[in-house]
């Protein structure tokens, strides 16, 4: 049943009322790191992160730019810029030197949020290369001469590396916790007051397969109404539980995950740093979770485990299959074997925020895989017919 949800909202006064309904129940859980956050407890994080960037001088409309994998911390990031009116500009954790160094100049970006590394990736060593002053200045104190805006670097240390020491030139997370003493809740209320439900809180880059890769300018109503309207398609309400594998950077993750989980009241469960089949197996287990996202070839990475059977996934009834065409047979083995007999399709793309249609829980399986669904409330679909291409083959 879909539930009614204030959509015309900055996304945290939607925290702060979600949080006041829901306090006790679970929020946010990072199965992989133990990190586990009810409502309240979440509320109260963010707003602490809120007030340390407030103190660092984040100011409203300043762009802070995260590159992460799936930690809590991208969530907590994702919730207290929007508390303050800073954009956050999403950044590929694959990205490599040249395509951070566009991004940086591109978004004009104020701040930079990042782990050490992930995986082969070097993060420090690589934005070492792209801001050569960062290793000579002090925290807040950066002065590049091509990055011109970029001030503040924070660093996530990792829950789970050996090495876990402050970079140099940057602030520790746990300098953001400790400076938000300097800003009082009175300060941070008024400036959460200023922002508009129509302002861009967010930037999403897309791919750059036709060149460099596009920010997408994403307003607090454009991701809470888009979260919304594909939690009311899957039927969420407080007593789901979302697993998500899928990455935060990318839409899927932040606007469908997240986001669907907040306007509904409904739990965070994020089984791993990145996609591990195994680890989101164990997770859907250990949380009891209710519903899934991810695309399709995870889907098939997780059934062709040598120790499927072994998982007790009777709890999973939906989520969301995106990214690439879902075949019939994996379709059925997602209903049969995993148990999400519930589980949609959707499509859509970053710039839209991003779903455009999606199917419902009732739908048969063979209108879930020939078909995109319906398309979604407040949203215009043309039909679009190639009469030049069809013209033109025609010709051949």
């Amino acid at each position: 049943m879909a539930q009614s949800i204030e959509l015309r909202t900055t996304i945290g006064d939607l925290l702060d009322r979600q949080a006041d309904k829901f306090g006790d129940r679970d929020a946010l859980v990072h199965v992989e790191t133990g990190a586990r956050y009810t409502y309240s407890q979440f509320r109260d994080e963010v707003d602490r992160v809120a007030c340390g960037l407030m103190a660092l001088g984040i100011a409203k409309g300043h762009h802070v730019g995260i590159w992460a994998t799936n930690y809590a911390e991208w969530v907590v990031a994702q919730f207290a810029t929007a508390k303050i009116g800073a954009v956050l500009v999403n950044v590929n954790p694959a990205y490599r030197t040249h395509e951070l160094a566009y991004l940086l100049e591109q978004s004009e970006a104020n701040a930079l949020i990042l782990i050490g590394q992930f995986r082969t990736s070097d993060y420090v060593a690589m934005l070492n290369e792209v801001v050569p002053e960062l290793k000579d200045s002090q925290p807040g104190e950066l002065r590049s001469a091509h990055y011109p805006y970029l001030r503040h670097l924070i660093h996530i240390p990792s829950p789970l590396g050996p090495d876990n020491a402050t970079p140099d030139g940057m602030w520790a997370w746990s300098d953001l916790l400790k400076k938000a003493s300097e800003v009082d809740a009175a300060a941070l209320k008024r400036r959460q007051a200023e922002c508009d439900p129509d302002d861009v809180i967010n930037i999403q880059y897309t791919s750059g397969t036709t060149g460099n890769p596009k920010g997408a300018m994403l307003t607090h109503y454009n991701i809470v109404a888009n979260g919304a309207y594909t939690g009311n398609a899957m039927e969420l309400t407080e007593e789901d539980r979302l697993c998500i594998p899928v990455p935060f950077y990318h839409c899927f993750g932040c606007v469908l995950g997240n986001l669907a989980c907040v306007t509904h009241g409904s739990t965070i469960v994020v089984p791993s740093e990145y996609f591990d089949p195994s680890k989101t197996l164990q997770a859907i287990e250990q949380e009891q979770c209710t519903a899934l996202h991810g695309v399709p070839t995870m889907f098939i990475a997780q059934l062709g485990r040598p120790d499927f059977e072994k998982f007790d996934l009777s709890s999973l009834r939906t989520g969301i299959m995106a990214g690439s065409p879902c075949p019939i047979e994996v379709m059925r083995q997602v209903i049969e074997q995993m148990g999400a007999d519930e589980i949609t399709i959707a499509y859509g793309l970053t710039e839209a925020s991003p779903v455009i249609t999606q199917t419902l829980t009732g739908d048969t399986i063979d209108r879930r895989v020939s078909t995109v669904g319906r398309v979604l409330p407040e949203v215009e679909v043309k039909e679009f017919r190639l009469k030049i291409l069809n013209n033109f083959v025609e010709n051949l």
